[in-house]
């Protein structure tokens, strides 16, 4: 027997119809409000709680707020115009994000149940659903704890007077600096050479790099730390991760703000550029960060919401999370782009300076005469009285804008562009050690999100033999992520990493969030789940999310996705390969994928997700399956005369 088209709403007052897939007894599955509330009042002792409300807020914002509040904001920002890009921005945090995120806390907190049991009791054919969100948390933490091993890193070497990356390091003979170094910069050769040890290509595996292991080993030491008892050692953690960071963005904002050239760096920031709107990609990279910003569809959340109280406002809790992550990014990117600002200036200066000392030289010009101040003026006079002179000196193109315009994200602005700044920063040491403490907090409450999504939905199928204990599973899940990313350590771990966080992190989450927001919305049921809604909060949802819930926010998405795809299917997939024996070198050397390379990026991408249809198609099977044999079972005692007639 299957769920019929039509039924009774369960308050009893009218009929509804309701979009239902075969999902026999959901009633039966899905604990009453007078269940839940007898369970509330009995203190429901085999789930953790939290210990108050402002623990739980923090965890949500600690998970929600991560790498790419610092360095993926800004970097958008600054390639699509500005101040013109927060408004595609808030466009998709009003109809993609907040949507998304509230329906994740309240289902959570209503089924208290982590990412797989939600979405089975929902209908058994949802459950690929939760194991998508599973296998997505598993992968992205393999990646994202390996950024971690190397903020380790550089924060070990920030103690170090002077700092590592400041100059290069002489060659064999001590006659001169390595020729690699030499090339490119001191700060670029510390990070290709000194941390990654990179091969010139993803071909080429190298070995593996033993002080990024042991980095490995310890993030993934302090992790299982933190992470020991769920949580509940969490909880406490979270206090100085999740607001930290904020107190080192606010001393690196008023220092940042008497750097010179720090004005330079905000009015690029901020200064509109209005044609950048018509460019359909400004449009959904704004929705895709947005979406990847909050942690949407990876389960941590729905994990976190299900150790809260029946009785809590998540529509506030919501609204909460989602805007103190928006307005992180933005306060962010004051400090950041104050530092570019700055860290341009010094670059300008610097050109300009080799300039004059060429002059100065080639004219017998005597020392001070040309300053930075008269440079202009002494360069017309110069092209002016003998062009041809200046002309054979070939003479750098000194442009401010130029400089604002190198634009980096991810692992480049941490680990070049800002280590670069620092060094010219007083007090060097100190604004480096703060910055890398303050990535790591970021990543750490970010990895507790990702290892929630993973382990909770394991113990809530009770796949874990009760007589392990959880703290001994939880080691277990560490040490198979370990060992799994010691695939990142490699010399050519790097590109692995950047097909890893481009291919998991990705495709699948849309298509979970779709699925996440049908299955609530269609077969959950809107009605059931606005009652469900009205009981925890004390107040029916209003019209905004009753109208982005059922329309908006599955069309975004759809339309997310098919542009999405469409874009990477028309793109050569290529990586930038760091080859000192390149032509063009310190410049990327731009390298097609090989086809069992692109053949993994397509594996990545469809891997995670690849449960839901196969998990539906086996329900589906077994539901076809069960009425053939009740079917043919229907009379058994004309089955049994017809044998006995043979």
């Amino acid at each position: 027997s299957h769920a019929p088209l039509y039924h009774t709403q369960y308050q009893g007052v009218q009929v509804i119809m309701m979009l239902h897939l075969p999902n026999p007894g959901l009633a039966s599955k899905i604990l009453s409000h007078e269940q839940l509330e007898q369970l509330d009042s009995e203190e429901d002792e085999d789930r953790p709680k939290w210990d108050n409300k402002a623990q739980y807020r923090l965890t949500c914002v600690g998970f929600a707020v991560g790498l790419g509040n610092v360095w993926r904001f800004p970097y958008l920002c600054q390639v699509y115009g500005g101040g013109a890009f927060l408004i595609p921005y808030f466009i998709a945090l009003v109809f993609e994000g907040l949507p998304l995120l509230h329906m994740e806390l309240a289902i959570g907190q209503r089924l208290r149940m982590g990412s797989v049991g939600v979405w089975n009791s929902i209908s058994p054919y949802l459950g690929g659903l939760g194991v998508a969100s599973l296998l997505v948390s598993f992968l992205v933490g393999l990646f994202y704890n390996t950024i971690l091993a190397w903020i380790l890193w550089y924060f070990f070497h920030s103690f170090q007077n002077p700092l590592p990356w400041r100059n290069c390091p002489l060659n064999e003979n001590l006659t001169g600096y390595v020729t690699e170094c030499e090339k490119s910069t001191s700060v670029n050769y510390f990070w290709y050479r000194e941390t990654l040890n990179i091969t010139p290509n993803i071909e080429t595996s190298g070995s593996l790099q033993w002080w990024i292991v042991l980095c490995l080993a310890t993030a993934w030491c302090l992790v299982y730390i933190c992470f020991i008892r769920g949580i509940e050692t969490i909880g406490k953690a979270i206090y100085v991760t999740a607001t930290f960071p904020y107190l080192v963005l606010t001393i690196f904002l008023v220092k940042a703000l008497t750097l010179s050239g720090a004005a330079d760096g905000l009015a690029y920031l901020f200064t509109p550029n209005w044609e950048t709107l018509k460019n359909p990609k400004v449009w959904l990279d704004a929705a895709t960060q947005i979406f990847f910003s909050l942690s949407l569809a990876f389960g941590g959340l729905i994990a976190f919401s299900s150790y809260n109280p029946q009785k809590n406002n998540c529509e506030r809790d919501a609204l909460i999370v989602g805007c103190v992550n928006s307005f992180t990014s933005i306060y962010a990117s004051i400090p950041i782009f104050s530092i570019l600002g700055f860290k341009a200036n010094t670059n300008y200066n610097d050109c300009r300076n080799r300039n004059i000392l060429t002059l100065t030289n080639a004219f017998n010009i005597g020392d001070e005469n040309i300053t930075l101040d008269n440079y202009d003026d002494w360069l017309s006079h110069l092209n002016n009285t003998d062009p041809s002179e200046v002309e054979s000196l070939h003479l750098k193109t000194c442009n401010l804008q130029t400089f604002l315009d190198q634009s980096a994200s991810g692992t480049g602005l941490a680990f070049i562009v800002f280590t670069e700044a620092v060094i010219n920063m007083p007090g060097s040491q100190v604004w480096a050690v703060l910055f890398f403490v303050m990535l790591f907090s970021l990543g750490l409450s970010s990895m507790f999100g990702n290892l929630e999504g993973v382990l909770t939905p394991l113990l809530d199928l009770h796949m874990v033999p009760s007589w392990i204990p959880k703290e001994i599973f939880t080691g277990l899940i560490c040490l198979t992520s370990f060992a799994a990313a010691l695939i990142f350590t490699l010399g050519s771990g790097n590109y692995w990493l950047e097909i890893f966080n481009n291919y998991v992190g990705s495709l699948p989450l849309l298509i979970i969030a779709f699925f996440e927001i049908i299955g609530v919305t269609y077969i959950y049921g809107i009605n059931r789940f606005n009652n469900d809604i009205e009981w925890m909060t004390g107040q029916r949802p209003n019209i905004y999310w009753q109208v982005t819930w059922r329309f908006i926010s599955p069309l975004m998405l759809l339309v997310v996705f098919l542009a999405y795809v469409a874009i990477e299917a028309k793109q050569q997939p290529t990586y930038n390969a760091w080859n000192p024996n390149y032509v063009d070198f310190p410049l990327a050397d731009v390298q097609p994928y090989l086809q069992w390379v692109y053949a993994i990026c397509v594996l990545l991408s469809t891997l995670p997700v690849v449960s839901i249809p196969l998990v539906a198609l086996y329900k589906l099977l077994g539901f076809l399956k069960r009425r053939i044999m009740n079917r043919h079972n229907q009379n058994p005692y004309e089955n049994e005369a017809y044998v006995g007639d043979l």
